[in-house]
């Protein structure tokens, strides 16, 4: 029931397009656009050729991300994250996090979902690329980012934890509490960075999951 209820929410948020064509992705894009595609058939089995591109630069008044829906290169609608786009035979989602797309799916009347395919010179398809090519190395690189990632969530519950169990009550019950690990600054900098970085990289995958990513934040 909630689910449907944000669906109809994102899907009241759509404005029409303006019709300008789709532009070309460009390498110094890299960092900060997103570009996927979606072929389907329309009613009349015709093929229609969507495509989501979303910028994190480009948002709305509140600072929401603003995604655009082209149809057959034409700017077709226009919403913001996360955004829901009925086409033929159901619809585009898209949700963002801090450090790109956590989803960008076709979801069918059925209920099926897939991913769309990342445009090869985008960021993310340059990653698909590298697990397609190199699977053993694509996949040491997501072991190395859930690791980065699991030690950021450590330090986040360590700097959660301390301060509470400090409270006076609290200490009076268990006695004075100290930190397991103390990190000079220049550590504490350098892991931040890393975090960011694996969180990027898990972007790049979609592989958002919010007790781990948001670590990275």
């Amino acid at each position: 029931m909630f689910q449907q209820w944000r669906r109809r929410r994102a899907v009241r948020r759509i404005e029409p397009g303006d019709g300008r064509l789709v532009q070309r992705f460009r390498w110094w894009q890299l960092l900060g656009r997103s570009l996927f595609h979606l072929d389907i058939a329309d009613a009349a089995g015709y093929s229609v050729k969507y495509t989501v591109d979303a910028r994190q630069w480009k948002t709305d008044e509140n600072g929401y991300m603003k995604v655009f829906l082209y149809r057959n290169g034409l700017q077709h609608a226009v919403s913001r994250a996360p955004a829901v786009f009925p086409v033929e035979g159901g619809t585009i989602e898209v949700a963002a996090s801090s450090f790109g797309l956590k989803r960008c799916h076709f979801v069918s009347n059925s209920g099926a979902e897939r991913q769309l395919h990342p445009d090869a010179h985008s960021a993310e398809g340059r990653r698909a690329h590298l697990d397609e090519r190199r699977p053993q190395l694509s996949r040491l690189i997501g072991v190395v980012s859930t690791v980065a990632l699991l030690v950021g969530v450590g330090l986040l519950l360590q700097q959660i934890a301390v301060p509470i169990l400090r409270i006076p009550p609290i200490a009076e019950q268990i006695g004075p509490v100290e930190p397991l690990i103390n990190l000079p600054l220049w550590l504490s900098i350098s892991l931040g960075l890393v975090a960011a970085l694996a969180s990027t990289e898990r972007a790049l995958r979609m592989r958002y999951r919010w007790w781990l990513d948001a670590a990275g934040n």
